[in-house]
């Protein structure tokens, strides 16, 4: 565990005082979104397998005046996970939100081509990732009084049959229905929980199937009304948001950050 931290008071943004915890942060989305978070005025706690990235990028972060903590774990560990939240807690004193963004993903194959190696681990990252944050996330947001805010990351594969793999298309389906099932039992108590239907941004497992595929670049284009793919930040923006109090009205949404591909695509 590593900490870089600034003195300085870092500015004055939507998410000033806040406590938020960054799954997946050592690259593409989740990187993204632990450096527009702390530039938003939040006191980011970082975690992914890569220490170095993490350990970097809360560098980068507290050079440009920021907070950052470094907590490097696997979100498919309960254990790692625990042991992120009560270094948030122990570092700043609570958590006020939280980004589940860690994700995994390969390249489609049809479902009976599918080890089951890829479907469990798609699973483990895609669903008990989540399923592990929130276990240890919500009982620290209860026991503040002060309520809180998650935000998870689904895709459109998680409301439309699309061309991704099954394992993928079901795990972010199951993330949606946690959502909104903590997004009813959690409201009552100040904790809002809601997810985002993410489009295809630009991020290493990306760029690295479009190694693998070229033919993937135009596929993940098409469907897109604006005809290009996400950059990290466009995403991290709409988590700042849901973790703000500008969003104090909407919990249990699956929120479009695709594109435009919920507006003309067919639910599967």
């Amino acid at each position: 565990m590593t900490e870089r931290e600034s003195t300085q008071e870092y500015g004055q943004g939507l998410l000033t005082g806040r406590v938020a915890m960054i799954t997946g942060a050592s690259s593409g989305i989740g990187a993204a979104a632990a450096a527009l978070f702390a530039r938003e005025g939040a006191a980011v706690v970082l975690t992914a397998r890569r220490a170095d990235r993490l350990e970097a990028l809360a560098e980068e972060i507290a050079a440009a005046g920021g907070r950052a903590l470094a907590v490097p774990g696997d979100v498919t560990d309960p254990g790692d996970v625990r042991r992120v939240v009560e270094a948030a807690v122990e570092r700043f004193g609570r958590l006020d939100c939280a980004f589940n963004n860690a994700g995994y993903a390969t390249i489609e194959a049809s479902l009976h081509e599918t080890d089951d190696e890829v479907f469990d681990r798609t699973m483990d990252v895609n669903v008990r990732g989540v399923w592990n944050c929130m276990k240890h996330q919500l009982p620290v947001m209860l026991a503040s009084g002060r309520g809180g805010s998650i935000v998870n990351t689904s895709s459109t594969a998680g409301r439309y049959a699309t061309g991704a793999s099954v394992p993928y298309v079901a795990s972010k389906h199951a993330i949606l229905g946690i959502t909104r099932a903590a997004a009813a039992e959690y409201g009552e108590q100040g904790i809002r929980v809601n997810a985002l239907v993410v489009g295809t941004t630009r991020s290493e497992m990306i760029d690295g199937a479009v190694r693998q595929v070229p033919a993937l670049e135009q596929a993940f284009i098409a469907p897109q009304i604006q005809k290009r793919m996400a950059e990290p930040r466009e995403i991290a923006e709409a988590a700042v948001w849901l973790c703000s109090d500008r969003s104090s009205f909407v919990t249990g949404t699956a929120m479009p950050v695709d594109g435009g591909i919920s507006a003309q695509a067919k639910a599967g």
